[in-house]
């Protein structure tokens, strides 16, 4: 397990202080305290939330990227978890925002822990509607995909390419990963 990364705040959200970074009394781990304050800063991971949206049985959608990091890659439809929203909504959201796409969520199939990055992702299988896509400003295009036609040295995540391995792997098997939820460190 690689040592914690040190806090990128310098500054108190409530006062404007510069903090300390220190263990705070009743506490594990240095955080980022305000000597003004007292206020402590926690930072947690990021979730990202997505799905493998599939047409028929064997073809998986994915989005090619026009934003950063990684424009011009493939990706399934995915991004940031919005507060308020559940995982499943707001994997939902992410493949209608990015893909156009209408879907039937299905179970959990992926949790990566991206540790480096302070993240961690959630795919969801899912069963497309109709191939009537309308793809929104942070996708280029969107395409199906069977498994010998996916440009995999274009995909821009290694969870992407992860997931997508899994499920072709599945699929191949003809059943879906240890209760349906494949649960991997990406480092």
């Amino acid at each position: 397990m690689l040592p914690p990364e040190r806090s990128k705040i310098r500054h108190c959200r409530a006062c404007g202080t510069t903090v300390r970074h220190l263990v705070p009394a009743d506490d594990n781990r240095e955080r980022a305290v305000c000597p003004a304050c007292g206020t402590v800063h926690y930072e947690n991971p990021l979730n990202v939330v997505g799905t493998v949206p599939v047409w028929g049985d064997d073809q998986v959608l994915l989005c090619r990227r026009n934003i950063e990091p990684r424009r011009g890659l493939w990706t399934l439809p995915a991004g940031f978890l919005e507060l308020g929203e559940t995982t499943a909504e707001g994997a939902l959201r992410e493949t209608i925002e990015e893909a156009g796409a209408q879907i039937e969520l299905g179970p959990l199939f992926t949790v990566l822990n991206v540790t480096m990055a302070g993240q961690l992702h959630l795919f969801y299988l899912a069963t497309l509607l109709d191939t009537r896509f309308d793809p929104g400003p942070e996708t280029i295009e969107v395409q199906l995909f069977r498994e010998h036609e996916v440009p995999w040295d274009e995909i821009a995540f290694r969870t992407v390419r992860t997931t997508l391995r899994h499920y072709f792997a599945d699929r191949q098997r003809g059943r879906w990963g240890h209760h349906g939820v494949h649960c991997e460190d990406i480092s």
